[in-house]
């Protein structure tokens, strides 16, 4: 991965020795958020308004300290319309005097006017994510200092620009937020290049040049700056150039490989070098083919994507080269291939890193439900599509957003885009391509399953707090997957957009709920969602296996790469035991199997003889760069051989002792006091010699009857103590049994059956008050909580969790400490004053510790469901929704839990059995492991 960027930088290095007749830069400003350069400043209202003062640039004003902060969500009347003045000088060398010299801005918000030593550079440019220029060769003082004066109007005169870029769904920001530099260039240059490189070697691109050149050379090199090919001659004619080639051997560009060339161009007059241009490409061919598919390099996609904002807390969208690579990393580290820019171009790097390191991107017009006007919107995709047309990763253009799309600047995509990509409207059905967003997943009707054209939702699945994401992203992805017509998708989005506001105290603020739907934190604190996406769409594909004696080793996968065979990919794997002090563990490599694209296969684990003694199998698998597509865990031990290990198998050495009062069982065995209600066999209270343990009114059935009627108690032939209540249809169909061993552990088993056909939630409750909890240590599926829809992503191990009462997407202590875990099987409790221990014989049981906080939304989508009490040991839990769905809406997953037993015959109630140490010196040994 890291060889990728290396090439990057080679590229620029290499260019820089070999070709002296490049365009000459100089940065005004700094290159990002990361090395700004001060100007002077005055802005005109809000924060520090009405003084001349130093601002950073570039910069987004509002987190510098100026202006007002906005979401595009405010009333007119409240919308902070300051202007920002700017002054710099500069000098230019007297050499420049026969030099086309441009100042170059990338990115102003949002009406930008320029001044070069008092006159105007140019035409006031309005819209604020587009790179635009000004020749200035005739206004400056060559050897002498120059001034540059910029007015920026956050708020734009012109009512189509405001629409479509400041009345949207993300925060509002005011300044000069990406660089600006001058650029020098000879009078005989050129001035742009436009390239198609196919995935067969075709080779085509369109030059424009001034100066009357007389001769113009292309030439193309791969990674280690060997020449590929001859020399090709580039046609000349009036004001520009055209070439066309054939390469042999080229390696296509694609998003699991993507490897990069340069094209460099050099351009002669009079017979001597005059200006070179390079340019790195890759070669690809995209393809769409209508009701059926879009293809890259004739392979027909599936994008697993995520929609992008440019955004950091302390700097807005002024972002940097190193923001880029972490945004990338991490979207790879979660198995995407694709990334939309919502909802505008992105920085220049962030196109770099996306061809450097892998990720499709659907470039976009700025737009949200609304749009600009004809003229304006003509200009400003002339800017977006001549600024990004020759990055590899770019393969679709989106115009506008959810009924911001103008149509009338449809055909001027292809007028600036030698490589004719396809143009679609998010939210539509437009060029064969349905985008509709936040579609439900059994929405049967029109262009989804019944439908003609290719799917692709450009939004799904809008996360919010810790709803939507990974939570029905299977069932979504399933779907997906075997479905001919669907290329994939795009999640809505990647990061929470939290900013620090300088005039609260450097809170980190989401606009209430409006910011807080992506699937890492402002800082990219990762969610659980985070590892749901990335086991959904690892390119590896492990089938469920259950691990049972006649076990051989033997895991089937799938392939499902589009372009990689998974013998390019590392698979270990690794036997770990938890029921000891120290943790055992061996390890291994494997022979990667050969499997291509979109095939099924098999590993198998060489195992040792003594393999059923460990607790937990893993395995492992890297991609061809070292990165890890994921870690799979299979249990081997069942709950229920862990339960006897750790119980059964202790010294019994003292009986337990029982005495009655009229409402009560007190029962006594080693420094444990029981007391349980003599009808309803609930739990009241328990105590050890160092207090009471705050653990009581339990068990309790969740949507089931707690009336555990005809309660009485024996001691078996062991002289164990059993508390049980009757099987008896006509008060309780429920039962409960408490046993009390002679080695002080108490067991608990509870037979029940649900009131309803269709329930949230299954299991039994107890009080555990939430300002006694300290800890829980855990052995499970973890370290992050689950919901019925959203079970992938989690690894089964030990796990230590402090508690907190962190609320997802608005306060960023991850993983949450409140929710459910799948896979219990045993914990130590930590409490203020001391700790007990629960373990379980029930397979598939779930801990739920406490309700999590949220937020009621204005539809009600995002409801969490959480049982009575404080604690629970279920058999089923609750789906949750998201932002823009109600949990049914997600698939299958998402529907209410069904349970169906007619007769209620005793054998098949649902069945949960519990091992508790109430005793004062802790006895289960297991290793306990902070979260990373």
């Amino acid at each position: 991965m890291m060889i990728r960027i290396v090439w990057t930088l080679f590229f620029g290095l290499a260019a820089k020795l070999c070709f002296a007749q490049q365009t000459e830069v100089v940065y005004l400003s700094g290159r990002g958020n990361n090395d700004m350069v001060l100007w002077d400043f005055f802005c005109t209202g809000g924060m520090n308004a009405g003084k001349w003062t130093k601002i950073g640039v570039p910069s987004c004003w509002e987190l510098q300290g100026f202006g007002k902060y906005d979401y595009g969500f405010a009333k007119d009347s409240l919308r902070g319309k300051e202007t920002g003045l700017y002054k710099t000088t500069f000098s230019v060398p007297e050499n420049w005097k026969k030099k086309n010299i441009n100042i170059v801005f990338e990115g102003v918000m949002t009406d930008a006017e320029v001044k070069i030593n008092g006159r105007l550079a140019g035409p006031k440019h309005q819209g604020a994510f587009y790179a635009f220029k000004y020749d200035i060769s005739g206004l400056l003082k060559y050897g002498k200092e120059n001034l540059l004066e910029v007015r920026v109007d956050k708020h734009s005169a012109n009512k189509s620009v405001n629409a479509a870029e400041r009345e949207a769904d993300y925060w509002i920001f005011g300044g000069i937020f990406r660089p600006v530099w001058l650029e020098a260039l000879p009078s005989t240059h050129m001035s742009d290049v436009a390239i198609d490189a196919k995935a067969n070697g075709a080779f085509e691109a369109a030059i424009d040049v001034e100066g009357r050149p007389d001769r113009c050379v292309m030439q193309l090199f791969d990674g280690r700056q060997k020449q590929v090919g001859s020399d090709v001659e580039v046609v000349l004619a009036a004001g520009g150039g055209r070439v066309q080639a054939d390469f042999g051997g080229i390696q296509p560009w694609n998003s699991e490989s993507p490897t990069l060339y340069k094209a460099v161009f050099s351009l002669y007059k009079n017979g001597n070098l005059a200006h070179t241009l390079s340019k790195k490409i890759g070669f690809r061919t995209v393809e769409v083919k209508q009701r059926d598919g879009i293809y890259i390099n004739g392979v027909k996609m599936k994008f697993k994507g995520v929609n992008r904002h440019s955004f950091r807390p302390e700097s807005g969208r002024t972002m940097s080269y190193q923001n880029s690579v972490e945004d990338v990393l991490l979207m790879k580290e979660m198995n995407m291939n694709a990334v939309r820019m919502s909802h505008y171009p992105p920085d220049g790097h962030f196109l770099d890193v996306c061809d450097s390191l892998g990720l499709y991107v659907i470039d976009e017009l700025a737009g949200w439900h609304g749009h600009y006007d004809t003229p304006t919107g003509s200009l400003r995709v002339q800017e977006m599509v001549k600024h990004d047309r020759n990055h590899a990763s770019v393969v679709i253009w989106a115009n506008g957003n959810e009924g911001g799309s103008n149509a009338d600047l449809d055909e001027l995509f292809d007028v600036y885009d030698l490589q004719k990509r396809v143009v679609i409207h998010p939210w539509q059905l437009h060029n064969g391509i349905e985008t509709q967003h936040y579609r439900q997943y059994n929405y049967g009707v029109g262009n989804y399953d019944n439908g003609n054209e290719i799917v692709m939702p450009t939004e799904f699945l809008h996360g919010w707090f810790d709803g939507g994401h990974g939570a029905g992203l299977e069932d979504y992805w399933n779907h997906m997957w075997s479905e001919p017509l669907s290329a994939g998708g795009f999640l809505w989005d990647f990061a929470d957009q939290g900013v620090v506001r300088k005039d609260k105290n450097d809170l980190i603020d989401t606009d209430k709920s409006r910011g807080a739907d992506g699937i890492v934190g402002p800082h990219h604190e990762k969610e659980g969602s985070f590892y749901t996406i990335r086991q959904i769409w690892s390119p590896v594909f492990f089938e469920r296996r259950e691990i049972t004696s006649a076990f051989d080793g033997t895991l089937h996968i799938e392939n499902r790469y589009h372009f990689t065979n998974t013998n390019t990919c590392e698979f270990s794997w690794k036997l770990k035991r938890f029921d000891v002090k120290s943790a055992q563990e061996i390890t291994g490599k494997l022979t990667a199997p050969d499997l291509k694209p979109g095939t099924k296969g098999t590993i198998k684990i060489p195992l040792p003889t003594d393999w059923n003694r460990y607790d937990v199998l893993y395995v492992t698998v890297k991609d061809q760069y070292q990165h890890e597509l994921f870690t799979w865990s299979f249990p081997i031990a069942p709950p229920a051989r862990t339960a006897k290990v750790l119980a059964e198998n202790q010294a019994a050495d003292e009986k337990a002792s029982l005495s009655e009062t009229r409402e009560f069982f007190e029962v006594r065995i080693k420094d444990v006091m029981l007391t349980l209600d003599k009808k309803t066999g609930i739990l009241k209270q328990v105590s050890n010699q160092k207090g009471i343990i705050p653990l009581s009114n339990g068990p309790v059935v969740q949507e089931g009857s707690t009336n555990f009627s005809g309660l009485s108690y024996k001691y078996d032939s062991d002289g164990n103590l059993i508390i049980s209540s009757t099987f008896d249809k006509r008060k309780s169909f429920n039962t409960l049994e408490w046993t009390v061993f002679r080695n002080g552990w108490v067991k608990l088993r509870v037979h029940y059956f649900p009131d309803s056909l269709h329930t949230k939630m299954l299991g039994i409750n107890f009080d555990l008050p939430e300002d006694e909890i300290r800890s829980v240590t855990y052995m499970g599926q973890g370290p992050y909580r689950v919901w019925k829809n959203r079970l992938k992503g989690g690894l089964f191990g030990v796990w230590q969790k402090d508690y907190n009462d962190t609320e997802t997407g608005e306060s960023w202590n991850y993983p949450e400490f409140k929710g459910y875990y799948a896979d219990f099987y045993k914990g130590t409790f930590n409490t203020a004053s001391q700790s007990f221990e629960v373990l379980t014989e029930t397979e598939n049981l779930f801990l739920r510790l406490y309700g999590a906080k949220w937020k009621t939304d204005q539809w009600h989508n995002y409801e969490p469901w959480f049982p009575s009490g404080d604690i629970s040991f279920m058999n089923a839990i609750p789906s949750i929704g998201s932002r823009t769905q109600t949990r049914e809406t997600t698939g299958p997953m998402g529907l209410d839990n069904i349970y169906y037993d007619y007769e209620k015959s005793r054998e098949r109630a649902l069945n949960i059995v519990l091992w508790f140490d109430f005793t004062s010196g802790s006895r289960l040994a297991v290793p306990q492991k902070k979260n990373d």
